[in-house]
């Protein structure tokens, strides 16, 4: 499947530290565009209808053990009909001898050809988590994210409501900010959402009336995270009197961000109300919910155990 979202070969090497064997041009002008990595085996046998030429080709032990069982002409033929096919990358796992065919057509057909020393399974792992990353689907939302005793917290909410000053008096307390203002979202599994922030303001926050703070330089780099995982949405709204709150948490809300649903909570802001220990509240009743316990669940039960 194609993403609409690209990494330089460039990058993977530099990442996975691998070996150029041959490059048709510039490492950093070849993009992946697809976040699968195929062990094209069926290909090599003759297969190869329904061949993705845009995903990453990793020949491993089988593959190369099979080639080494054909005879010369048999391997030039299957290796000719294998790099037709364009596969914008291959490489070799496992340190592998390479056939002198594979250079032969990977410069004949203009493919890039790697090597790594890693093992094959453990390496196709890291590298599908890292493209899985790299381009997945992504989107920003204008708020703050805070890791909270190790749950990741969204804070959204209008402009001036004070998801600044709570992050702020959360760093103050032990806590780490990844994001402040403008928080990037990336969809990594069918089940995860990761949040960073954009390079230019990365570890800054904006206090209203102070400007612009360093919050690495002013708290040390225990203060700040790079990404983290998304575990709760927590929705910031001035207090309205005519609004009736859930009093029990027996009402469950979810907010959908790129197909997920997460975890949401609305809490009212109004003077007096002391946001960071609320939502570190939240955050340890999100994790023990997790955990198998649903505090307003047991009260409801006991509560009604005392009625009936």
């Amino acid at each position: 499947m194609e993403s609409k979202y690209s990494i330089s070969l460039a990058s993977l090497i530099k990442e996975f530290q691998l070996k150029e064997i041959y490059l048709p041009k510039d490492a950093n002008e070849i993009m992946v565009t697809s976040p699968e990595v195929n062990r094209p085996g069926l290909a090599l046998a003759g297969y190869t209808e329904l061949f993705d030429s845009f995903r990453i080709q990793v020949i491993g032990r089988l593959e190369h053990r099979y080639l080494s069982e054909l005879n010369e002409a048999e391997r030039y033929a299957r290796l000719e009909t294998f790099f037709k096919l364009k596969p914008i990358v291959l490489i070799m796992s496992t340190s592998l001898p390479i056939f002198p065919e594979m250079k032969e057509f990977a410069e004949l057909y203009e493919i890039a050809l790697l090597e790594t020393a890693d093992r094959t399974s453990s390496f196709t792992a890291a590298l599908t988590a890292s493209l899985n990353t790299h381009l997945a689907p992504r989107i920003t939302r204008h708020g703050v994210l805070v890791e909270v005793y190790g749950e990741g917290v969204l804070i959204l909410g209008d402009s001036g409501i004070g998801k600044s000053e709570t992050a702020i008096e959360l760093v103050k307390r032990g806590h780490r900010l990844i994001a402040d203002d403008a928080v990037e979202i990336k969809r990594v599994s069918a089940k995860t959402l990761v949040g960073s922030a954009p390079d230019l303001i990365k570890y800054y926050i904006e206090l209203r009336g102070i400007g612009v703070v360093d919050v690495r330089r002013l708290f040390g780099m225990g203060s700040v995270k790079a990404t983290e995982k998304i575990d709760l949405v927590i929705n910031l709204e001035p207090w309205d009197a005519d609004k009736i709150y859930d009093r029990f948490g027996l009402d469950e809300e979810f907010a959908d961000i790129l197909g997920i649903k997460i975890p949401s909570l609305t809490i009212p802001v109004k003077p007096g109300r002391n946001l960071a220990i609320i939502l570190e509240i939240a955050a340890m009743n999100n994790r023990q919910k997790k955990m198998g316990y649903n505090t307003a669940e047991e009260f409801n039960k006991r509560l009604m155990e005392q009625v009936l």
